[in-house]
């Protein structure tokens, strides 16, 4: 049985990091983690994990990998060997890599049809044991991350059949909502069906309906686009809250999600493919939402390394 603890990290690409380290910290409200000496690349966090987000230099904005950790070792192993003997590529990280990225054995994954690379690793270090200080959002945790792929069935099934994630809700045709199990989250990854692969947006989850509203005049008041919302999800329940960072990325705050119990869980649901399955409360949606974000292709090298 593979079993996951939780969505662990998210790796982004941006072309200027001092800028989007000031934006992430100033306006997201995540927390800075000191980097050593000659690291370029910018920790953040929101829970006790030494990082949620990283910040990598790119020249084109979008996503760099996607970490998911496991319930343990054991559980990495056994997936690392499903993995190989399904005929996947997988790629152990360097002892190295781990060590400056402060996690246990992990290993990549390019996945087929998102094109994306995932890591899994069993345990990272905790930031001085301390939880996250927040400041102007109560922010809960990094909760999920959406992708879309024209290869969409076929995502579904690859993340269902060989990664053992299991489907909460979809809106058919449009977009099926995971859980990585046994986590209760109704979903830590979305797969949206789309022209061309790439990075939907990045949610965090606020701890209160205010977090939503403040951010909402913090945005005005700084001039971060809103893109979406205030509305809230007929799938999960969540209040939401889309907005771009400064590459134009897309990223959610939302306030609420059900959870599901590990033996027994309500069978899935399938909505309808309107516009009300998105959304209980019509807000407008601007087309610049989701329009940037590339998938950072993946280097037989290193799978996505550093």
């Amino acid at each position: 049985m593979i079993r996951y603890r939780k969505l662990g990290y998210v790796a982004l690409n941006v072309t200027d990091t001092e800028r989007s380290a000031a934006f992430y910290r100033d306006q997201v409200g995540l927390q800075p983690v000191p980097a050593a000496e000659g690291e370029a690349t910018r920790f953040f966090r929101c829970d006790y994990d030494h990082h949620n987000i990283m910040l990598f230099a790119g020249a084109r904005p979008g996503l760099k990998r996607i970490g998911f950790e496991m319930e343990s070792a054991a559980h990495l192993d056994t997936l690392f060997e499903s993995l190989q003997n399904k005929g996947l590529k997988v790629w152990e990280v360097p002892r190295e890599e781990c060590a400056r990225f402060h996690q246990g054995a992990s290993f990549r994954l390019a996945e087929p049809c998102t094109g994306a690379t995932f890591e899994f690793y069993a345990s990272m270090l905790e930031f001085g044991g301390q939880p996250f200080q927040h400041t102007l959002a109560k922010i809960q945790r990094l909760g999920h991350v959406v992708l879309r792929t024209p290869e969409y069935a076929e995502a579904v099934a690859f993340f269902t059949g060989v990664l053992n994630f299991k489907v909460s809700d979809s809106i058919e045709e449009a977009v099926t909502f995971m859980r990585c199990f046994p986590n209760p989250f109704h979903h830590s990854l979305g797969l949206g069906k789309g022209k061309a692969r790439g990075l939907h947006h990045v949610n965090f989850m606020v701890t209160e309906v205010d977090d939503i509203g403040r951010a909402l005049w913090r945005f005005n008041k700084a001039q971060v686009p809103i893109v979406n919302g205030p509305g809230r999800h007929p799938p999960s329940g969540s209040m939401f809250l889309y907005y771009l960072d400064p590459d134009g990325l897309t990223l959610e705050y939302s306030y609420g999600m059900e959870e599901f119990p590990e033996v027994n869980p309500r069978k899935p649901r399938v909505l309808e493919p309107i516009r009300e399955s998105f959304d209980y409360w019509g807000a407008p949606t601007d087309p610049r939402k989701s329009a940037v974000g590339e998938i950072e292709a993946v280097c037989e090298a290193g799978a996505g390394g550093a």
